[in-house]
């Protein structure tokens, strides 16, 4: 359906602005003065945007999309300020929520920094005052450490001589596991989960997908895919297509863990783009390390708060080097999960063995990027390795980091702003559900370099405009998916993925940015959300 919007200020680049867009079929067709497209446009629907700002649709560069669905369905323990609401929240939980005779009690989000009784993570004795009844399964918001019962822990027969897993650990007090899983350590707690089956997968994603549109994003570039699970998503993604029920883009990035199986990938036919422009594969992803907060970021040296801890590193060098060089062979991108410096190295050190030129013609790219000095800063922009970041980080850890890392990385780190002047792709994202997808949030963040309470500020120097937060978050994002020619503008002949906004994110002042919210979001000239 063709249709033309007027009587608006739409974002077009940097200090330009129109106020009418034509769209036939799903793109964009003129964009310009009101009489200029009102009278293009001839006899189709009209929409009076009624002055509002109009921004190209958000692209989130990196997120889980079916841990957000499936997130949205269990204990919900952001923000809990202490043990004994972890506990509470399982309980309430637990007492209007019917599980199904030995279900597992999930939740995600906790994190120890915020607790107020007890500064530690949750042990098996903490969430055994939930159920005894049934396994629980809480995993803290950055995903990489994940607490559960004595129930479960006995049930997957683990004990203190257990072999702990490559990549990952499980805890130890006093001779016994503690309930504490780091790292791949939780897939030892699988077959007490919930058997995942495509109209499963479907369900989570739906959720996920209609939360994104209401946040005013038009595309997810989202690592939920891995070796052992893309056929169920296919199937899961076909099942959304025959009720003609995606409301956002999907851009995969899919995990694997060896060389052998990304080969069987290939060899099925499967490349960069492949699909349509509503679902893709898009790039493989790798793990390097873990979480700051976790004390699982893969560091050079040892944590200023831990002596005796470096991080962990999650897949050995040779694996890693291997997908990499399979992948460029492929002309297919790899993103690769860091944290801390370590991680950060070690990853510029195998992207170097693929990018000859200084070009990156597959767009390699690091995702987080968060610990870093300025030398490695350096080596990123002379192999131009994207920067896949999310501001939103700053939240939490700006109050950890110089905990964690000391103060001389502390002042080089999550040093955003500077990448960008370096000329460094950069694109925005959130890594949801370890943070909430809300992109004015992130927007802030980027802007202000504040916590969402509106603290001190963490490195001044880092602070981008709104504009540049903006394009970050739109064409930043769509190069990263190679497609800033396609989407993440306002322009004749891209895709008409727009939001319209109840406020003017351009000129509000900087403590209203959180507060904007979608009008509607369009996807393709169609309407995939309104409020």
């Amino acid at each position: 359906m063709d249709r033309v919007f007027f009587n608006g200020k739409v974002y077009v680049e940097r200090d330009r602005f129109e106020e009418a867009i034509l769209v036939r079929g799903d793109r964009i067709a003129l964009v310009g003065k009101n009489d200029e497209v009102l009278a293009a446009a001839g006899d189709c629907e009209r929409v009076d945007l009624e002055g509002r700002t109009v921004i190209p649709g958000l692209n989130d560069s990196h997120l889980h999309l079916q841990m957000l669905g499936k997130s949205l369905n269990e204990v919900q323990l952001y923000g809990c300020t202490s043990l004994a609401e972890v506990i509470r929240r399982g309980k309430e939980f637990l007492a209007t929520h019917p599980l199904k005779d030995g279900a597992p009690l999930t939740g995600f989000g906790w994190n120890q920094d915020y607790f107020t009784d007890e500064v530690r993570m949750p042990n098996r004795y903490d969430l055994d005052q939930i159920t005894t009844d049934r396994p629980v399964i809480f995993s803290r918001a950055c995903g990489h450490a994940i607490s559960a019962n004595s129930y479960a822990i006995e049930h997957i027969g683990l004990t203190a001589d257990s072999a702990q897993p490559e990549g990952g650990e499980f805890g130890i007090t006093d001779g016994e596991p503690n309930g504490l899983f780091f790292e791949h350590a939780s897939s030892l707690l699988d077959p007490l989960r919930v058997p995942v089956t495509p109209e499963l997968l479907a369900t989570q994603l739906k959720s996920g997908m209609d939360y994104a549109a209401s946040m005013g994003l038009t595309t997810v570039q989202s690592n939920d895919l891995s070796e052992s699970n893309y056929l169920k998503y296919l199937a899961a993604f076909d099942i959304l297509r025959a009720k003609d029920a995606i409301t956002c883009r999907y851009w995969s990035q899919c995990s694997f863990t060896t060389a052998e199986n990304l080969i069987g990938f290939f060899s099925e036919g499967f490349k960069r783009g492949s699909g349509d422009n509503l679902v893709q594969f898009g790039s493989v992803k790798l793990f390097i390390d873990g979480s700051l907060g976790a004390r699982t970021a893969l560091l050079r040296g040892p944590y200023a708060d831990d002596p005796n801890a470096l991080g962990i590193k999650t897949l050995a060098d040779d694996v890693f080097d291997d997908i990499v060089r399979i992948s460029d062979e492929h002309n297919c991108t790899v993103v690769t999960h860091c944290i801390g410096d370590g991680a950060v190295e070690n990853c510029i050190n195998s992207y170097a063995k693929v990018i000859k030129d200084g070009t990156n013609p597959n767009r390699h790219g690091i995702v987080h990027c968060q610990i870093t000095d300025v030398p490695l800063l350096e080596r990123m922009q002379k192999l131009n390795i994207c920067a896949l970041v999310q501001p939103i980080f700053i939240h939490y850890d700006m109050h950890v980091v110089r905990q964690r890392v000391g103060d001389a990385l502390a002042d080089t780190s999550y040093a955003f702003g500077t990448l960008g002047r370096m000329g460094v792709p950069v694109s925005y994202g959130t890594d949801c559900p370890v943070e909430d997808l809300n992109p004015y949030d992130n927007i802030y963040c980027a802007v202000t370099r504040r916590d969402l309470n509106g603290g001190e500020i963490y490195l001044e120097k880092e602070c981008v405009d709104r504009f540049t937060a903006i394009d970050n978050y739109t064409v930043g994002s769509a190069y990263t998916c190679f497609d800033e020619n396609g989407r993440g503008r306002i322009k004749e002949g891209f895709l008409a993925d727009f939001v319209v906004l109840d406020a003017d994110i351009f000129t509000v002042p900087e403590d209203q940015i959180r507060a904007i919210r979608p009008v509607a979001t369009y996807l393709g000239g169609r309407v995939a959300y309104q409020r």
